[in-house]
């Protein structure tokens, strides 16, 4: 390129360049005057930046106003016997499903400890969601790869996340065992590395079988191709997280913790013994987003951990109507698989979630005005993680002050395991409630019986919960 050739080709970029700053939009000098003129510089301001450019902003603004006592007496609570500790994983959808169940078998039977084992179904789960992620592949061939479907699938293939969907699905086919037939490994505590490298043959699988169907493929070709990509997944889901029993002795033990009794069980005899074998028809799922309608059923494809199960539908319905439910159910005994968004306005040294635990306008001195469905809306809130409710304090009036759930966090985590939140924080971050169908009124339950709304699987409103 000569001299003058490359003057011409600098002096054109410098011109777009200048052009490109010119245009209306664009941070202006007399603009960033203003904008600079916001910082005064103030002592006030100068003691906020050392303060915050040094320290946690949560520390700085925790509120000491909302630091006094914290009550923990319950009116209606039910008992639970131990924490659960889902460690380095996203397995809280399992953990809470199964700590639902845990309950009813210790009320049942007096156990003075008692856990089911979350990696047995966890295997079978991420079987599962392999096979749907394959089969989608397959079942979407004729797509081009940049497909919003398609895409989604590649940026999904596997994941330790869930919801309750996932605990019917994969229980009511697999059964269950007890933590001492297939206790956890490094694996399933630490779900990470195990799950990368699973997804990244899982991608190029997907891409084997879309390069198989375009050149002519048949189905039943593609399946067979599937069940040997499937064993694959197999053997490494066993070298890092066992083999599931099919048989074994379970050695019951009374109140005291005595053996009372050895049992010869199967997974489903277990389940059918200690678990709940009618998942997928006991129980409904009930959502709180005042971003869409209320009084209205709602599905969202691929929400399930099975391609041969369905997908779950919800009632959109106003969050008062979802307590009235919590606490007919609590009344009962029964605990209920509730899910929210739980890093908001976490306490996590107290265990306590409220909205006026750090007083963030105050040291950044601003507003954040945006309600629960403006925050639905703009992405800002969602749920993000499953617990088991268990607790409820009413006033004098029957309404609810505050509520308890029991978390998977460890025995040292938060309350004693446990969460306390206030009910403006469960009105502001609540969003999904599993129930038994007996404490759904009916008029709820033939809002199941409409054809339901369906919802895309990337709609951010139903992201797994970890």
């Amino acid at each position: 390129m000569n001299k003058r050739i490359l003057s011409v080709f600098v002096f054109s970029a410098a011109l777009l360049s200048i052009q490109a700053q010119d245009r209306k939009g664009g941070i202006s000098d007399a603009m960033l005057n203003q904008i600079k003129q916001s910082y005064e510089g103030t002592s006030a301001d100068k003691a906020l930046r050392n303060a915050i450019g040094n320290n946690d902003i949560r520390k700085l603004a925790l509120n000491q106003e909302n630091l006094t006592g914290m009550d923990a007496h319950f009116s209606v609570k039910v008992n639970s016997k131990g924490i659960t500790d889902q460690k380095s994983s996203g397995r809280c959808w399992l953990f809470t499903g199964l700590n639902v169940m845990r309950a009813k078998a210790i009320g049942k039977y007096g156990f003075q400890s008692f856990e089911f084992s979350e990696i047995y179904p966890f295997f079978w789960d991420q079987l599962e969601k392999a096979n749907l992620f394959l089969q989608g592949i397959i079942d979407t061939r004729d797509k081009a790869l940049n497909d919003k479907t398609v895409e989604w699938l590649f940026q999904h293939p596997l994941s330790d996340g869930g919801t309750f969907t996932g605990v019917a699905d994969i229980v009511g086919k697999y059964g269950l065992v007890p933590k001492e037939a297939m206790p956890e490994t490094n694996s399933s505590d630490n779900t990470s590395r195990m799950a990368n490298l699973i997804s990244l043959k899982l991608k190029e699988y997907g891409l084997q079988l879309r390069d198989l169907a375009s050149n002519g493929a048949k189905p039943a070709a593609l399946d067979k191709e599937k069940t040997a990509m499937l064993g694959t997944i197999y053997r490494m889901l066993v070298l890092n997280l066992g083999v599931p029993p099919t048989e074994f002795d379970y050695v019951r033990k009374d109140a005291r913790g005595n053996p009372a009794e050895t049992e010869r069980h199967t997974p489903m005899s277990f389940l059918k013994k200690y678990g709940d074998e009618n998942l997928l028809t006991n129980y409904v799922m009930v959502m709180n987003d005042p971003s869409r309608e209320y009084y209205k059923c709602y599905e969202i494809d691929y929400d399930r951990h099975r391609y041969d199960g369905k997908n779950w539908t919800y009632v959109n319905l106003p969050v008062e109507d979802i307590k009235e439910m919590a606490i007919a159910s609590l009344k009962d005994s029964t605990m209920m698989y509730f899910s929210c968004d739980v890093g908001k306005f976490l306490n996590s040294e107290r265990g306590l979630l409220d909205v006026k635990n750090y007083d963030y306008e105050s040291l950044m001195g601003t507003t954040f005005n945006m309600d629960k469905k403006q925050r639905i809306q703009t992405f800002s809130s969602g749920s993000s993680h499953a617990m088991t409710l268990m607790a409820v304090d009413l006033n004098k009036d029957g309404k609810p002050v505050k509520w308890m759930v029991e978390n998977s966090w460890g025995p040292a985590s938060g309350y004693q395991g446990h969460l306390i939140m206030t009910d403006e924080w469960f009105d502001e971050y609540m969003f999904r409630l599993v129930l038994e169908t007996k404490y759904v009124p009916a008029k709820v339950m033939d809002i199941f019986k409409q054809k339901p709304i369906r919802l895309p699987a990337w709609d951010p409103m139903f992201a797994e919960e970890y």
